[in-house]
């Protein structure tokens, strides 16, 4: 596969990938199969959100942060007539999709690797949707203007991601470690990989982005990992991936990994995480 470019869009073709991955942040490059066999609830949620979708089945929509194509396959099938365009800044996760969804969809899936606020697209679709995904972006205006513009007049954005108080234990224990002598080096100045809005404050952002009949929702979704070993993955392949990416020795990286997976089983319940999910629906006018 080669992963088609922002400036070079719609450029199919199943030949081995070779192109270079843009520059992009540490901790951009995901572990797509660690990421697919861990106990992730985002799945579940991503399906509900793409089962209540209004299409007519020949739309075109982007999947934005579409990871190794769980969730785009299901989005693909109500779309026989239609297609969609995957785009992630992971060629690895680009890597998994194609792998994925290519039997089964062939070319009504086109592959695009970008970060999701670096779009450079003009009217292609009828629909942006994404899951897990938003909270990965600290420039929310940027991102919302550069859907905005990808969106056809009268296109809508259907959206879920992680809401304000998202994950709020984790952080903050986090937080500690990384202020802690062992990691402050790795770490100062570092405003974090994440950018968790409340629903109020997402509502503005997409109105000055131009959006309307704009709702925003959140819902409190925790969820408890089985095992030590499955929390100790699940910090190290989805929460914490850009964390580890900022420090350079192996031992300290899995320290850091071991003291966060030694809090949560100390937890009453144990291995619980606190997820909170923002919903976001909003439309590009008609004209």
């Amino acid at each position: 596969m080669r992963v088609i470019s922002r400036t070079a869009l719609f450029c199919f073709t199943t030949e081995p990938m070779t192109d270079p991955a843009p520059a992009n942040a540490p901790g951009a490059e995901w572990n797509a199969r660690a990421y697919n066999r861990l106990n992730n609830p985002m799945q579940t949620w991503g399906e509900t959100v793409v089962q209540g979708l209004a299409l007519r089945g020949d739309e075109t929509a982007l999947d934005l942060g579409c990871g190794s194509g769980r969730l785009t396959e299901f989005l693909a099938r109500r779309l026989p007539r239609g297609r969609v365009i995957a785009i992630d800044r992971s060629a690895n996760m680009l890597e998994a999709a194609r792998e994925h969804l290519a039997p089964e969809f062939g070319q009504r899936v086109e592959y695009m690797q970008a970060s999701l606020d670096e779009l450079a697209l003009h009217q292609v679709a009828d629909l942006a949707f994404s899951n897990a995904a938003f909270h990965w972006i600290r420039d929310h205006p940027r991102l919302l203007r550069g859907i905005f513009a990808a969106l056809r007049p009268g296109g809508w954005l259907v959206a879920q991601c992680g809401a304000g108080p998202n994950i709020a234990r984790v952080r903050e224990r986090a937080g500690r470690l990384m202020a802690s002598d062992a990691y402050r080096a790795y770490f100062e100045g570092w405003p974090g990989p994440w950018e968790f809005a409340y629903p109020d404050v997402m509502a503005e952002r997409l109105n000055a982005a131009g959006f309307v009949d704009v709702e925003t929702s959140m819902f409190e979704g925790p969820f408890e990992l089985s095992t030590f070993d499955e929390t100790r993955d699940f910090f190290e392949n989805v929460i914490l991936g850009t964390h580890l990416a900022r420090i350079p020795d192996p031992d300290l990286r899995a320290a850091f990994v071991q003291r966060m997976a030694d809090q949560s089983a100390a937890d009453d319940p144990p291995y619980r995480m606190d997820y909170w999910r923002l919903n976001l629906r909003a439309r590009r006018p008609s004209s």
